[in-house]
């Protein structure tokens, strides 16, 4: 390495740094994630009052967990060369670039186990059916597995452990394992991962009661992971030089920076549909895909009950009036005639009533429960009036 420095002073060779872009977006990345996590969360605390549920407690966790990581990301990695060249770096910062990457990839173990651990937990908040939970349950199990596994090959990896940081020197004794191997196996299991998780929701469709625009747009909803998926494939490719690269501050910057990218993008995916919530509280007309109308005219031998407008997309509350006549006359013509016609009583009570349909499978799958809140579980009487 000294004598390549030499080389390319002499030489005049132009010195490559990239690093500024891989900070650029890592910045830009965690802040953007960090945003969309507090303001899924914010929602449900403070405006559906719906309290949090397992999924947002485990993207809370992974970015919690992902917050170090942006900061090993900017000042560890890149701060000690990730970038550039590992000929121009002092002998002492390439072993305190090398410590830091063997946390990055540590803290890679752990969050993006805990991405995938929020969605099926999201998944489970949606599918009721017994079959279905059982392999979301199953999968939990092996993400869960996967992830530990995972982890603690990562710190046994190497003998004495300290040899994954020194080794590059070739000054210093010790053994590891085929680190590039490791990478591929947790890239590749990764992969698999999310295309089954792509498939359990989209296995449901078909029996969904819906039209088949509205499947599409379900399917594009839960497709929008596909985008981690390709994220994680362009990762596994920069994986070729993870272990036996001669120059690996220069080798690793695509496996740092799509790492980087796979893990915000994933919780900002995971968002997406709490987020959808959000706008559609805050803007109606977004929710009105879910839009069904109808008229119902609902007659027994006390009067009669009329409701009008369903709309679930806007608005799942809506106004009924229900009539009861303690005195029945009829007509000369046999129809039936108000008693107050008569001078008798007119009793009447009014309703606001909130329609559930157990047919109704898209809101059940973008929770609507939870735009609403508590306040719409129970159909409140809010008026009564009686004249005479």
């Amino acid at each position: 390495m000294l004598s390549k420095n030499v080389t390319a002073t002499a030489c005049d060779a132009p010195i490559r740094d990239k690093s500024q872009y891989c900070k650029t977006v890592g910045i830009a990345l965690g802040v953007i994630s960090a945003v969309v996590v507090v303001l899924r969360l914010a929602f449900k605390l403070f405006v559906v009052k719906s309290g949090l549920k397992l999924d947002d407690w485990f993207i809370l966790a992974t970015l919690v967990v992902g917050i170090p990581g942006t900061v090993i990301l900017v000042v560890g990695t890149i701060g000690n060369g990730l970038g550039r060249d590992i000929w121009t770096l002092p002998f002492h910062q390439i072993s305190v670039f090398v410590k830091f990457f063997f946390v990055m990839e540590v803290q890679y173990f752990i969050d993006i186990a805990l991405l995938k651990l929020s969605l099926l937990f999201f998944y489970l908040n949606i599918f009721q059916f017994s079959k279905v939970r059982k392999f979301l349950w199953i999968t939990i199990a092996i993400v869960v597995l996967w992830g530990i596994t995972f982890v603690i090959v990562a710190f046994v990896q190497c003998s004495p452990l300290s040899f994954y940081w020194t080794n590059w020197d070739h000054a210093h004794k010790g053994t590891c394992l085929n680190i590039n191997a490791i990478g591929w196996a947790n890239a590749a299991i990764s992969i698999a991962l999310d295309l089954w998780m792509l498939a359990i929701p989209l296995s449901q469709l078909p029996a969904l009661n819906l039209h088949w625009k509205k499947k599409i747009g379900v399917a594009l909803m839960f497709c929008v992971g596909t985008f981690v998926t390709v994220v994680s494939i362009l990762r596994l490719q920069s994986l070729v030089h993870f272990a036996n690269s001669l120059n690996p501050t220069w080798d690793n910057f695509d496996v740092s920076l799509w790492s980087a990218t796979e893990l915000n993008v994933g919780i900002i995916c995971a968002c997406m549909p709490s987020l959808r919530l959000m706008l559609v509280r805050l803007f109606p007309t977004l929710g009105s895909s879910a839009t069904r109308g109808g008229q119902y005219d609902y007659r027994n031998q006390y009067g009669s009950a009329q409701s009008r407008g369903r709309n679930l997309g806007q608005s799942i509350n809506t106004s009924a009036h229900v009539t009861s006549r303690h005195d029945r006359n009829e007509s000369n013509d046999g129809n039936p005639e108000w008693p107050g016609a008569r001078g008798g009583i007119h009793y009447q009570r009014s309703f606001n009533v909130q329609y559930g349909e157990s047919e109704n499978d898209e809101a059940r799958l973008v929770e609507m429960n939870d735009l609403y809140g508590k306040a719409g579980s129970k159909a409140m009487s809010s008026a009564s009036e009686v004249s005479g």
